[in-house]
């Protein structure tokens, strides 16, 4: 009876997911700017018939080039073509070198531009490495692993997105793809026990606790979704769509402290089901505070995990704000520093506030009657 259980709320799971899938993927969104006429096309560089190396060993302006076109409809044709030398757009050409061209037609003219260097074989083949690294070393945990990542991966790109763009709450959305991926992650990996109910209830919690403190830092720290770096972009497409703009800084906040407040959630209900296990004659109490103090061990490096992670990815710009020896006062009340804090801190907040909620819950649970 309990293993029919399980498969029915498995099927009503798997039946709700493919709904939701199918209202997402009925979706026109509306074209922002125009693109007729220009197509993004494989090529192999045959030969660089105008360099830009100058004598001082940089480079200036454009190569010219001839192109083999791969793909669309010069398929087959050798066109000219140049390439911009500059960090962001275009690449520093070499004979063999295989390219994504922007092919401009109009009529019979047709311009062809070089947009960046084929980066496909080298992401596909990354991507097959770190596979191939997770399921050798992990073994079944490792594929179950990968398999829970392409879940989280399909949420986010095909309901989280899709759902956004619809005017969907970004926040709300979030907290609940958050809590989709969580349920299917634990319960895949750990199976339909009481621990990884526990863990799921400590990491929504946590979650939904992240998002609660950065919209508290945010309004008292006058900071909202309309003060980051690319706010006249994101206005733009806000105009032009139902994108609630607003809210995608604290969603995202909430999508980033996931991994930390899952590791943590999981972790700590497992540490009280193994010491229950180990003494089924503990008493409450004792194994709260147990749970408390691995939970205090473990605070301490998720949190340092988190921050670090933040600030790995915005370290070309304190570097920046270093360089310039920007004064104090203006440091820290600078929007992009006060992000960069509210992100961190309500993150920590999720992964602290995880530790005592998962732990009364995996106290109740496996102490409980069987």
């Amino acid at each position: 009876m309990e293993k029919k259980k399980k498969i029915m709320a498995g099927a009503a799971g798997l039946f709700l997911f493919l709904v939701m899938l199918l209202y997402c993927s009925n979706i026109e969104k509306k074209p922002l700017i125009s693109t007729e006429g220009q197509n993004y096309e494989k090529a192999v560089v045959e030969e660089v018939t105008k360099d830009n190396l100058a004598e001082d060993g940089n480079r200036y302006g454009d190569q010219e080039v001839v192109l083999t076109i791969k793909t669309g409809e010069l398929k087959g044709n050798q066109v000219e073509a140049i390439s911009p030398g500059g960090n962001l757009f275009g690449t520093t050409c070499v004979k063999g070198m295989k390219v994504i061209a922007i092919v401009n037609v109009s009529g019979e003219e047709n311009v062809v531009t070089v947009y960046a260097q084929d980066r496909t074989v080298a992401i596909y083949a990354f991507l097959a490495v770190f596979i191939l690294t997770v399921c050798l070393i992990g073994g079944k945990k490792g594929v179950k692993a990968i398999i829970s990542l392409a879940f989280t991966g399909i949420c986010i790109l095909y309901l989280l997105f899709p759902l956004i763009y619809r005017g969907y709450s970004p926040i709300l959305v979030t907290i609940g793809i958050c809590v989709a991926a969580t349920v299917f992650t634990l319960v895949f990996v750990g199976g339909v026990t009481k621990k990884t109910a526990a863990a799921i209830v400590g990491t929504s919690s946590g979650v939904a606790a992240a998002g609660f403190s950065a919209l508290v830092f945010g309004h008292y720290a006058g900071i909202s979704g309309m003060n980051v770096s690319n706010i006249e972009t994101l206005n733009y497409v806000g105009m032009n769509t139902s994108i609630q703009v607003g809210e995608l800084l604290f969603a995202g906040i909430v999508l980033s402290s996931l991994g930390a407040v899952m590791d943590v959630g999981m972790s700590l209900a497992s540490t009280v089901q193994e010491l229950y296990d180990t003494n089924p004659a503990i008493k409450k109490k004792q194994l709260f505070s147990s749970a408390i103090h691995v939970g205090q061990d473990m605070m301490g490096t998720m949190i340092n995990t988190l921050i670090l992670a933040f600030v790995g990815g915005s370290l070309s710009g304190l570097v920046i704000n270093y360089a310039y020896n920007l004064s104090y006062n203006q440091l820290m009340n600078s929007y992009n520093i006060g992000i960069e804090i509210m992100q961190g801190l309500a993150g920590s907040m999720g992964i602290v506030l995880t530790v005592p909620i998962t732990a009364v819950v995996a106290v109740t649970l496996v102490c409980g009657r069987k």
